[in-house]
């Protein structure tokens, strides 16, 4: 049993697939039928508009759409938060901009030599077999 306190109500439940409690999935169910059903009927409001209509919080907007369960296709001006800078984008978890900065992060660590690859590291961690074998000896 993995017991774990409701991050929204604070109730002691048991969390098998969801991270909050079962009554407050249902209030989440409905929040998002209603959310779906508003949005399809105002195919041109932007994330911060239909937060503040539907008086749910922008992250657990966002939250549906990374899950697929909200389609920007038929939503033009919808667009939610970057995970990095929070500039708006339609794809992805981070931005162009901030995707650019990384890989070129990346590419100085590994020429500075921060990222160096040891071929002795490549069974470092994993069981071998000559291991167990080496201690039978």
């Amino acid at each position: 049993m993995n017991l774990t306190y409701c991050p929204r109500c604070e109730k002691l439940f048991d969390k098998n697939f969801r991270d909050v409690c079962n009554n407050c999935h249902q209030l989440l169910e409905k929040d998002y039928e209603r959310t779906v059903d508003h949005l399809r009927s105002n195919k041109g409001l932007d994330i911060q508009k239909l937060s503040e209509d539907m008086e749910i919080s922008i992250k657990q907007i966002t939250r549906w759409i990374r899950e697929g369960r909200i389609s920007l296709v038929n939503a033009p001006n919808m667009s939610y938060p970057c995970e990095s800078c929070g500039m708006l984008i339609r794809e992805g978890h981070i931005c162009d901009s901030c995707k650019k900065r990384l890989q070129r992060d990346v590419k100085n660590a590994s020429s500075t030599g921060m990222l160096q690859h040891n071929p002795d590291d490549r069974n470092r961690g994993a069981y071998r077999i000559g291991d167990r074998l080496h201690d039978r000896k």
